[in-house]
């Protein structure tokens, strides 16, 4: 499965838009030929009220970087995804630094993608691993 280029890292981190991404400092570092990664701040903007990484934040990371990878993956301009299942497993806490992410398909259809999504701190050691389930709209509908 190839990612079509229909953007750059560069321009999908300097979009004008308002999303939760942007309001928790999710960054796009790297888009390959079939993943997507990424990086996500682990501070007050992410932090549960325990000081560590919000298991939502670790989940929204997830959506943000399968969802892209999704986008990529759709050969119609017309097309688009929307998160129709997720699930996560916390593994480890983090409380400062960045986290890490990477999102690989595991199925790509008509009408459904399957992401997995591996979360990871500094040291590399994995922090949440998160399946996504994208329902693919648009043209494929007909």
């Amino acid at each position: 499965m190839k990612l079509y280029p229909k953007t750059t890292v560069e321009q999908l981190n300097t979009r004008p838009v308002q999303t939760l991404a942007t309001t928790l400092g999710i960054e796009i570092t790297e888009i390959g030929e079939n993943y997507v990664c990424g990086k996500m701040p682990v501070d007050g903007r992410t932090h549960q009220p325990m000081g560590i990484l919000h298991g939502g934040a670790s989940v929204a990371f997830a959506e943000t970087l399968g969802s892209i990878g999704g986008w990529l993956a759709l050969p119609d301009e017309n097309q688009y995804c929307v998160g129709l299942e997720i699930n996560a497993n916390h593994i480890k806490s983090v409380r400062e630094g960045f986290v890490y992410g990477k999102a690989t398909p595991i199925h790509i259809g008509r009408n459904t993608h399957i992401w997995e999504i591996k979360i990871t701190n500094e040291e590399g050691k994995l922090v949440c691993i998160s399946r996504l389930t994208l329902a693919i709209l648009g043209n494929s509908e007909k």
